[in-house]
C-alpha cells in the first residue's frame, strides 16, 4: 500500500489527523490494532476544553457533540467541607468545557472516516517502523493473517505510550522526563444521575475525589487509592461510603447513589518524550506525553499536536516549505509543558502522599484559599483548565 501520511493509531487523535488531512486534500491510511467494537467502547477521558470543542466542530464532528455534549461554565473546588465554584466563564471572557466521552468522539470521526475519508483498517497491527530517516518511510504491519508494508511521506504515531512509533527510535535520539506519583485513581461509573451540575474536586484528609458526569444519567466518580491497588478489593458499599466522606459538607448537599456498572484503577504518572519527531515521524498524543488525569488534558493535548501536524503537512502541500514541519516539536512542546506543569499542581494541590506532613496539609489549604479567594489565582487556573491556544 501507498499514501502521503501512514497514521499508527485510530483513537481521537488519529481519527481527528485523518480527518483534518482528507478537508486539506491530503491521502492518509489509518492502522488500528484493536477492532472497531473495541475502539468505540474503551473509556477514557471525557473532558474537552473549548478549543477542541471548536476543533471538532470545524472538522465536521460537531453535530452530536452540540447535541449530546453538557457545557459547564465552571468547576467546584470542595474542602474543610465547605464548597467554593470557580466561574470558567466569567473569568475568561467566555471560555468553557464541554463534558462528552472520548468513545463518543471516536464513534464520530470513525463515521465520517468511513463515509468519505481515506482507508481505516481495523485489526491492523502495526509491528515496526522503518526508514523515518529517509524521504520513503514504511509502516509493517499485520492485517488479515498476513504482513503488509504501508509505504509513505510522513508517518504520524498516535498509538499510544505503549505503542510500536516510538520505541522505533534509534537509541539516544531522544530525552525522556517522566515522575510517577505514589498514588492511583479507582474510577467508577454508575447508572446514577450525577449529585451536582458540574465537576467536583475535593481536597479531604482522607485523599481526593472527583465527582464528574458522562451523560445526565450515568455519574463519573474517582477516590485516591494507593498505588498498586486491584480495584476488586473495593466492594460498592465501600466505594460509596468514602465518596460521601470525602464529599461531605456544611450544607445539605447529598450523594446519590446507584447501581455501579464499571470499575478501574489509573495510575498517576507524568511523561514527556523530547523531541516529538524524528526525520519523518511524528510523535502525537500518548506517544510522546502523558499527565496526570486532574487537568483533564492528556485528549485535549493529543488533539493540540495533531491540528499543528495537520497544518503544517497543508502549508508543506501548498507552499513545499518545510518549515512548520521542522517547527512541529517546538510547537507542541511548549504546550505540552504548560499542560504538564497545570496538571502536575492540579495532583499535588488536591491529593494526600503518603508520607505527607501536617505542614503540606494546611499549605494545601492556604493554596486553595487563594484560589478561590483571588480573582488572579482563580483566573490562572480558569484559563489553564478551559485550555492553552492550540499553537
Amino acid at each position: 500500500m501507498r499514501t502521503t501520511v501512514g497514521i499508527i493509531g485510530a483513537g481521537p487523535a488519529g481519527l481527528l489527523l485523518a480527518r483534518l488531512l482528507h478537508r486539506a486534500g491530503i491521502e492518509s491510511v489509518v492502522l488500528e490494532s484493536r477492532d472497531r467494537d473495541h475502539v468505540e467502547r474503551r473509556q477514557r477521558a471525557g473532558v474537552l476544553e473549548q478549543g477542541t470543542v471548536d476543533v471538532l466542530r470545524a472538522a465536521g464532528a460537531g453535530a452530536r457533540l452540540d447535541r449530546e455534549g453538557l457545557r459547564h461554565d465552571g468547576i467546584e473546588l470542595r474542602f474543610d467541607r465547605r464548597r467554593h465554584r470557580v466561574d470558567l466563564a466569567g473569568l475568561t471572557g467566555g471560555r468553557s468545557v464541554t463534558v462528552y466521552a472520548q468513545t463518543e468522539i471516536c464513534k464520530d470521526l470513525i463515521a465520517l472516516q468511513l463515509a468519505g475519508g481515506g482507508p481505516l483498517l481495523f485489526e491492523a497491527e502495526a509491528v515496526g517502523v522503518e526508514g523515518a530517516d529517509t524521504t520513503s518511510p514504511r509502516v509493517r504491519f499485520r492485517h488479515q493473517g498476513r504482513e503488509k508494508v504501508l509505504e509513505c511521506d510522513y508517518i504520524a504515531g498516535c498509538d499510544g505510550f505503549w505503542g510500536v512509533s516510538r520505541p522505533s527510535l534509534p537509541a539516544g535520539t531522544g530525552h525522556v522526563f517522566e515522575r510517577s506519583y505514589p498514588y492511583a485513581w479507582l474510577g467508577v461509573l454508575a447508572d446514577v444521575p450525577p449529585s451536582h451540575g458540574e465537576l467536583v474536586y475535593a481536597r479531604h484528609r482522607r485523599g481526593f475525589a472527583l465527582l464528574s458526569m458522562r451523560t445526565p444519567a450515568v455519574s463519573r466518580l474517582y477516590l485516591q487509592v494507593p498505588e498498586g491497588t486491584d480495584a476488586r478489593q473495593w466492594s460498592d458499599e465501600e466505594i460509596w461510603r468514602e465518596l460521601e466522606l470525602r464529599f461531605e459538607t456544611d450544607d445539605d448537599w447529598t450523594l446519590r447513589r446507584g447501581p455501579v456498572t464499571q470499575k478501574s484503577v489509573t495510575p498517576m504518572r507524568s511523561f514527556v518524550h523530547e523531541p516529538m519527531r524524528y526525520g519523518r515521524l511524528f510523535l502525537a498524543g500518548d506517544a510522546a506525553h502523558i499527565v496526570p488525569p486532574a487537568g483533564a488534558k492528556g485528549l485535549n493535548l493529543a488533539v493540540g499536536d495533531v491540528v499543528v501536524l495537520a497544518r503544517a503537512l497543508a502549508h508543506r502541500r501548498q507552499t513545499g516549505s518545510d518549515a512548520l514541519l521542522d517547527a512541529y516539536s517546538a510547537t507542541c512542546l511548549r504546550r505540552v509543558w504548560q499542560a504538564e506543569r497545570f496538571s502536575h499542581d492540579m495532583t499535588t494541590l488536591l491529593h494526600r502522599a503518603p508520607d505527607a506532613t501536617p505542614f503540606e496539609g494546611r499549605l494545601q489549604l492556604a493554596r486553595l484559599d487563594r484560589l478561590t479567594s483571588s480573582r488572579a489565582a482563580g483566573t490562572d487556573l480558569a484559563e489553564a483548565y478551559t485550555g492553552f491556544p492550540l499553537e
